[in-house]
């Protein structure tokens, strides 16, 4: 009797074990096949509900990515931005939901990366993925890799950080929105913001803190001006963690109707993913010819 039941315990451990390592080789199977396919063949579609959890997200700075859509728009930087492309994984393995792969990424910079344009220049570099696994889908992601060597590869100065121009372009497009609340989220609560020079709302430079901000210059903007669009935006990374935006004011003021379209440049200043300064360089005089029609 005592043999039959350590038999029994055996063949149960056993089987549990087995059932194990079975949904560890299924998760690494399923997600080697998908991202060879995603990466080498080019097929963002599989980025999708069938491969990924709805709330999947990367672990990033200096916000993470979360979600099918915002990340199929990160990854289509890699697939978009270049050619010859060719990423295999040295080594994996894995550990309950948790797998860890060595990859090896190859190709040309031929087109826009992050905002950055082509540069020709080829890319060979290493790197390890963590990944958690959910229900046999891939729930989230985080990269690590050697970014000054990669930068440098395609040319660009080690000490810029696309990671601010990626910010700044989603802080556009949060404000073209009208979310306030997530174009807050990025300034840093010591923010310093100046207003040019002459401006009709410089009269609280230098503004300090977002609050200041909001009351002192955009709630008098959209009390003023019937619209305030910002057009032909372009990012240009610079040094020293700073993004200078240029393009144009379009606006049409309530009280008298007056309609601008003039030149403007931002110029940002971020630290640790956060905003911690502004300046605004604009046509001040037309804009006050305009409010004073």
């Amino acid at each position: 009797m005592k043999q039959l039941i350590t038999s029994f315990i055996f063949l149960a451990l056993f089987s549990m074990y087995s059932c194990k390592d079975s949904k560890i080789e299924n998760n690494i199977k399923m997600y080697t096949e998908t991202w060879d396919h995603i990466i080498n063949d080019g097929n963002l579609d599989l980025i999708n509900l069938l491969n990924f959890t709805e709330d999947i997200t990367l672990i990033t700075s200096p916000e993470n990515i979360v979600g099918i859509e915002d990340f199929k728009a990160y990854y289509s930087n890699f697939i978009n931005g270049f050619s010859d492309v060719s990423f295999t994984i040295i080594d994996v393995f894995g550990q309950g939901d948790k797998i860890v792969k060595h990859w090896h990424y190859k190709g040309t910079h031929t087109g826009d990366f992050f905002g950055i344009p082509a540069t020709g220049k080829s890319v060979d570099i290493e790197g390890s993925t963590i990944v958690k696994m959910k229900d046999g889908k891939i729930a989230q992601e985080q990269d690590f890799m050697d970014n000054l060597v990669f930068m440098g590869q395609l040319g660009l100065d080690p000490f810029l950080n696309p990671d601010n121009v990626i910010t700044i372009r989603t802080l556009y497009d949060n404000f073209a929105k009208g979310d306030i609340e997530s174009v807050g989220a990025v300034m840093d609560e010591n923010l310093i913001w100046n207003e040019a020079e002459n401006f009709p709302y410089a009269d609280g430079n230098p503004y300090k803190g977002f609050n200041a901000v909001v009351d002192g210059v955009f709630s008098r903007i959209m009390s003023d001006w019937e619209y305030w669009n910002l057009s032909n935006l372009e990012f240009h990374e610079m040094t020293n963690n700073k993004v200078l935006a240029t393009g144009r004011y379009e606006a049409k003021h309530r009280k008298n109707e007056a309609v601008i379209n003039l030149q403007m440049a931002h110029l940002w200043t971020l630290k640790n993913g956060k905003i911690i300064s502004f300046q605004q360089f604009a046509d001040t005089k037309g804009i006050s010819d305009a409010m004073t029609q």
